[in-house]
């Protein structure tokens, strides 16, 4: 935890659930540090990477230089060897009570302007955590949808019964290898990796779509409020998207920021240096009190 003491994080914790309770619409924000407590490992820096992928740190290979579809081409068994570890760790994974607690704030909005989620997380956990998937935008797109390297056409599908081997010492996957359904050429999943000229973003599109009539039926006298989890600076695609939501000609208490490290924010934002998981629970917690 950041430098603060705990009656001071108290403090933040009541004029967090002060402003949700006030809010009129909820929009949850999330990055890679949402999944920490799931058990997920944090890509953040090099060594975290190369901690949960020991032969990429032999190799000198951080994150941005594995997650990017080149490897398709160049070494289509290590680019499934990385690829089929990470869709085994996700589909294993089970949402933490967070979650749930974000789907009980949104449930009680419904009667009014309701929520949305906006995730970079490919991991497919708010679907997996019975989110409406009406109600999602995953930016970055979901490990458990499959598209052609190609690609030789616009459609995607589901992964969730794709199985694929991989040897955890050399993170390579034998042959054979998954295969488009409509080609055969190479599949890959429908992921937006670096340097991806093409991520097939139908799908992708259609949430946006969802994402901006949403916030467009958002009245002018709307209490929107921001609950940003674990969305680092490396990539601030997801604080950018926060920071721009919640600005309406003033920050009090329209953001609420949860990150152990990456705790800088505008003037008048509520920063919670705590995990996530910590953090919602006991904002769920501070509710109740309030009642």
């Amino acid at each position: 935890m950041a430098d603060i003491s705990e009656e001071e994080l108290k403090g933040r914790i009541v004029k967090a659930a002060y402003a949700i309770r006030e809010a009129t619409a909820l929009l949850f924000t999330s990055g890679a540090g949402m999944g920490v407590d799931s058990g997920l490992p944090d890509f953040r820096g090099p060594e975290g990477f190369w901690k949960a992928y020991p032969p990429m740190k032999a190799l000198g290979l951080e994150f941005p230089m594995m997650s990017n579809p080149l490897w398709f081409t160049k070494n289509p068994p290590f680019a499934w060897g990385f690829w089929a570890h990470r869709l085994k760790l996700y589909k294993n994974a089970v949402p933490h009570y967070g979650y749930e607690v974000m789907k009980k704030l949104g449930a009680s909005k419904l009667n009014q302007e309701g929520y949305f989620v906006f995730t970079s997380n490919v991991d497919g956990a708010f679907v997996k955590a019975g989110f409406d998937q009406d109600k999602l935008l995953e930016c970055h797109g979901s490990i458990h949808w499959m598209q052609c390297t190609g690609p030789c056409c616009g459609n995607i599908w589901s992964g969730e019964d794709l199985a694929v081997e991989v040897d955890e010492s050399t993170f390579l996957s034998p042959e054979p290898l998954p295969k488009c359904r409509f080609c055969s050429k190479l599949a890959r999943p429908n992921v937006l990796m670096f340097n991806d000229m093409h991520w097939n973003m139908d799908r992708y599109l259609t949430q946006q779509k969802q994402y901006e009539t949403w916030l467009k039926s958002l009245s002018d006298h709307s209490s929107l409020v921001v609950i940003e989890v674990g969305a680092g600076t490396g990539v601030p695609t997801v604080r950018h998207q926060s920071e721009r939501r919640a600005y309406k000609g003033e920050w009090e208490g329209k953001l609420i920021r949860i990150n152990m490290r990456d705790t800088d924010a505008p003037k008048g934002s509520i920063v919670l240096p705590i995990g996530g998981k910590d953090a919602l629970t006991r904002i769920e917690n501070e509710l109740k009190n309030l009642k």
